[in-house]
């Protein structure tokens, strides 16, 4: 699905999506990714929900977000409490959904001006079961 362009064009921006990935401004990304408004994609470790770990988190951390939108991949899942307690801890919320609602929220509170962390766990070439 293409998303229409905003006058947020100087911030990292989600352009796009499908299922072999999401364009951050116009450019696609096919593994998991870490975007924050004003700083460069970058890559994130968990290729799947399941490997992903409190080291994950810590690398978000890294970045001081006010907020964590979590795409879950093609459909919601919530994490275990103890991989996000870092962020909890510090008031950091940690929003899980599907990797098309996390694309949307994060694209509305960039914004907004809210300094949000879109954690997106990409892999196209995996299909999760139910």
């Amino acid at each position: 699905m293409k998303l229409h362009a905003s006058s947020t064009q100087q911030y990292q921006t989600v352009t796009g999506y499908d299922s072999s990935g999401v364009e951050i401004n116009a450019q696609h990304y096919g593994h998991s990714l870490l975007v924050m408004p004003e700083v460069e994609p970058q890559a994130w470790g968990p290729a799947t929900f399941e490997a992903l770990t409190e080291a994950h988190f810590a690398q978000i951390l890294a970045q001081q977000p006010d907020v964590v939108i979590l795409g879950t991949g093609d459909r919601q899942r919530f994490v275990h409490p103890k991989l996000s307690a870092a962020l909890t801890m510090l008031r950091i919320g940690v929003e899980c959904m599907d990797n098309q609602a996390a694309c949307r929220t994060y694209n509305i509170l960039m914004g907004e001006g809210r300094k949000a962390a879109l954690a997106l766990i990409l892999n196209p070439g995996a299909s999760s079961a139910a």
